[in-house]
């Protein structure tokens, strides 16, 4: 109906019920749907300057923005974002790097949360670098870990970063180790890597940090049923949680258990025993114990010259890694390798050819084509 008929039918009805009770009441004005006040902002982009100069001042906004730079796929991001890394480097390396991994459900989050806050309160700059795991399926994450950490995320001297795996090996961020080095000239001195849990991400992050602690639970029938004797003989520290309660005498047999379990592995290269703790994130018990630990571990490298030696290792291995990815990355955005694969792919599927045929062909026109 028409505004015109509207205002015919009520003239009308008014009209035929003058002498009525009941009146017409007009309705009222809609509001409008978008604020009329609003002011479009427009974000100031940042030059290269900007960004170094942020992140030495510990200014925390433009550190986030520059790890989201990092973080970025797009090809215009990574020129700026590595320029920025190379003048960050010499304000970097000061911190002590540590990997936290656990089976799912053993409290990492919580755990973090508990010894990140007492940690904080004793003086120091904490950076807890949490990978979130990407969904295969649409890609997408949760990157909840600042809702988890509530205790800790406001504080001032606490910097959270959740970021999403991308799919990449056992869940790792592509981009964390560029972020530690950002997130050291920033003045952040201890440097938290929480895993998205045991699995082959383990390999990586153990690669980038100076200390791997594991946490494992009790109580859960055999603790060392599944737990891979790769990633034990990576720990340099296993912590038993949720160690209170009616939990106490299972975290204690676990405790028992892990600690017999590592003595029959061969001594580790930084000539360190790993030992194996009991802690609560609810009672605070163990924590200072085990933090203790870490600072008497950091001592003892530093003084036997491991923690340089290692520190050079991983330098070169991730030069390693950094090549590889770039040359997958330009493989597969390469316009003839496009065009050919899904032809291949469907030859490969319909048996028509080898994966290794397949493989081999592909990269011959790779290299025909930079040839050209």
């Amino acid at each position: 109906m028409s505004f015109s008929k509207i205002d015919h039918y009520e003239n009308h009805h008014r009209e035929m019920h003058h002498d009525s009770a009941l009146n017409v009441t007009e309705g009222v004005e809609e509001a409008p749907v978008v604020n009329p006040y609003f002011k479009k902002v427009h974000k100031k982009t940042l030059t290269t300057d900007d960004y170094v100069e942020g992140i030495l001042r510990a200014d925390i906004p433009i550190l986030a923005q520059a790890i989201t730079l990092v973080e970025s796929h797009k090809p215009e991001h990574y020129a700026q974002a590595q320029e920025i890394i190379e003048r960050c480097l010499p304000h970097a390396g000061r911190s002590i790097r540590l990997g936290i991994t656990g089976v799912p459900g053993a409290g990492k989050s919580t755990f973090i949360e508990a010894i990140g806050g007492m940690v904080a309160s004793n003086g120091h700059k904490l950076a807890v670098l949490a990978i979130d795991p990407s969904s295969e399926r649409s890609g997408g994450s949760i990157l909840g870990d600042k809702t988890r950490m509530e205790s800790i995320s406001s504080n001032p001297n606490i910097f959270i970063r959740p970021s999403p795996s991308a799919g990449s090996l056992g869940g790792v961020a592509r981009k964390t180790r560029e972020t530690i080095v950002l997130c050291e000239a920033a003045g952040f001195d201890i440097i938290f890597i929480e895993t998205v849990g045991v699995g082959q991400s383990e390999t990586a992050v153990h690669s980038m940090v100076d200390m791997f602690m594991m946490l494992q639970i009790s109580g859960a029938g055999d603790e060392l049923q599944g737990i891979k004797r790769g990633i034990m003989e990576m720990a340099d520290l296993v912590a038993i949680t949720k160690a209170d309660g009616e939990n106490v005498l299972k975290a204690d047999l676990a405790k028992r258990h892990f600690a017999n379990a590592l003595m029959l592995f061969p001594m580790p290269e930084s000539q360190w025993r790993p030992q194996v703790y009991t802690c609560s994130a609810v009672t605070k018990a163990g924590l200072r114990e085990i933090w203790a630990d870490v600072e008497a571990y950091m001592k003892f490298i530093k003084e036997n010259g491991y923690f340089q030696a290692n520190r050079h290792r991983q330098s070169k291995y991730w030069m390693y890694e950094t090549i590889n990815e770039a040359l997958r990355e330009n493989f597969f955005r390469n316009p003839e390798v496009e065009a050919a694969l899904p032809e291949y792919e469907q030859k490969v599927l319909d048996d028509r050819i080898s994966s290794f045929v397949a493989a081999k062909e592909l990269l011959n026109r790779y290299f025909d084509h930079l040839v050209k």
